[in-house]
């Protein structure tokens, strides 16, 4: 594993969730020329620093040791890099303080690092959260690789922090610089919400779950085909985003026992308030997770899913195989995996594999609906 050498520290870093022979660095070009530019400016030691969405906990290791620091991101993966991280370097678990993104930091930090996350609205309710919170004479810089740097990042760091000067390109990496300017507290887009015709209801989406405005043509497809009147099972809708699949399924079942999970905290934090304002004080264990790897073998009757294709912008079917995987330890003997996937992933050859019996429920043109038994 390549070491990542800054100018604070040398580190040993893992990606999450760890895979075998790991093609992939847990850092990049991007938090090298922020460090470096940061140590430029000779922080004093106890620097307030807060870093928004350190994928792996590159920024936040590099740093624990020279500042205090304050590290917010929305994923759950990234959160236990960051703990491994830190035990991994003989850092201290606590000299870093971590926030879900759905929990808005708390200031003032004199510096604040951001590495620009692949959904813009993320980062614009992340610079709304801001305000009110930067010290005199802060300033906010944020780092990505080019390929990954629209020019509407640029243009929200000038909308809710001020003027922005770009960097020069270094390694295909390059820097904003923003100077806080006294604009008045901004209203937040977010959360959005929209309505469902088949059940009736309407549900809140928070800035980073994905399709915000509507519903995705991956669960549309997949509603008309969750299974009803199945009477006591223990079922878990796993990458639950805002919860749809999770309350619909409970919906025409009463008497099942729900559990959603998401490694967003945002994803979990509008399915914790969808479930409430549809269910009331029904039951449910609503939390952020890796999956079900905190789920107890044999735990489970059925499964619900619509698995990710991608880590931030990496692609690939690492994350869904690993669900599919971990639905098969949580799963009792005859227990049912149900998943909706593009027709071009070939998902029933993977299911075929791991479970020996996968059928497949309906189809549309562009989506398959399988259902995989576990033996």
């Amino acid at each position: 594993m390549p070491i990542f050498e800054t100018p604070y520290a040398s580190l040993d870093l893992i990606r999450q969730p760890e895979q075998p022979n790991e093609p992939l660095q847990a850092f990049d070009a991007a938090d090298e020329y922020l460090l470096a530019q940061l140590h430029e400016q000779a922080l004093p030691t106890g620097t307030r620093i807060l870093i928004l969405n350190d994928n792996f906990g590159a920024l936040a290791c590099s740093l624990a040791q020279q500042a205090r620091v304050t590290s917010n991101g929305d994923s759950h993966l990234a959160y236990l890099a960051l703990q491994k991280n830190l035990q991994r370097n003989a850092l201290a678990v606590d000299s870093v303080t971590f926030l879900p993104a759905s929990e808005a930091a708390q200031g003032p930090f004199d510096r604040v690092l951001i590495r620009v996350p692949k959904t813009l609205a993320l980062l614009e309710e992340q610079l709304i959260r801001l305000h009110g919170q930067l010290a005199p004479g802060a300033q906010v810089i944020a780092a990505a690789m080019i390929k990954h740097l629209p020019r509407a990042a640029g243009d929200l760091l000038e909308k809710y922090i001020g003027p922005v000067q770009a960097s020069l390109a270094v390694k295909k990496a390059r820097l904003l610089f923003a100077t806080p300017s006294d604009n008045p507290a901004p209203a937040s887009p977010y959360p959005t919400r929209y309505r469902l015709d088949q059940p009736a209801i309407e549900l809140i989406n928070h800035a980073n779950l994905f399709c915000r405005e509507d519903l995705d043509i991956g669960t549309r497809a997949f509603l008309p085909h969750l299974p009803k009147a199945l009477g006591n099972l223990r079922v878990a809708d796993v990458g639950c985003g805002n919860g749809v699949l999770g309350i619909v399924y409970a919906l025409s079942n009463p008497q099942a026992q729900l559990t959603l999970t998401d490694e967003s905290y945002m994803a979990v934090q509008s399915a914790r308030e969808n479930w409430q304002a549809i269910l009331g004080e029904r039951p449910a264990d609503i939390r952020a997770g890796d999956g079900l790897a905190e789920q107890p073998p044999e735990s489970l009757d059925l499964v619900l899913c619509n698995p990710p294709f991608h880590q931030q912008q990496v692609v690939g079917d690492f994350l869904a195989w690993r669900m599919f995987t971990q639905a098969k330890a949580a799963l009792g003997k005859g227990g049912e995996l149900w998943i909706v996937g593009n027709r071009h992933l070939g998902y029933h050859i993977k299911l075929k594999r791991l479970f020996g019996k996968v059928e497949q429920v309906a189809a549309t043109p562009k989506f398959v609906i399988l259902r995989a038994i576990k033996a």
